[in-house]
């Protein structure tokens, strides 16, 4: 009588697996992808997400695309680092997102 049972359980189990509906994605942007990569083409705005660097850590992501004289960090309602420094002896505007990508504005 057990195995019978146990027989039963798995032929349920396994029909209910596959009358399970398609995945969607909750991603509202499903071509954006959570980390920026060298072969990632650079965005025309920054990504809007759940940033998750430090100040310290998007001051130093900022510097290391070249820029300096950080200053006036601040998360906006979209996740992105925002500030201004300077590239090449020109202030400006700048921001990273949570992908990592520092975008002049």
């Amino acid at each position: 009588m057990k195995p019978l049972l146990l027989a039963g359980f798995l032929v349920l189990s396994s029909a209910a697996a596959f009358a399970q509906p398609a995945a969607t994605s909750a991603d509202p942007k499903p071509g954006t992808p959570a980390v920026a990569t060298s072969t990632t083409p650079a965005p025309a705005a920054p990504a809007a997400g759940s940033n998750s660097f430090t100040m310290a850590q998007a001051q130093s992501r900022i510097e290391a695309a070249g820029y300096s004289g950080v200053s006036g960090l601040a998360k906006d309602k979209d996740g992105v680092w925002r500030g201004t420094a300077s590239k090449g002896g020109t202030a400006s505007d700048v921001s990273l997102d949570y992908q990592g990508n520092v975008l002049p504005k």
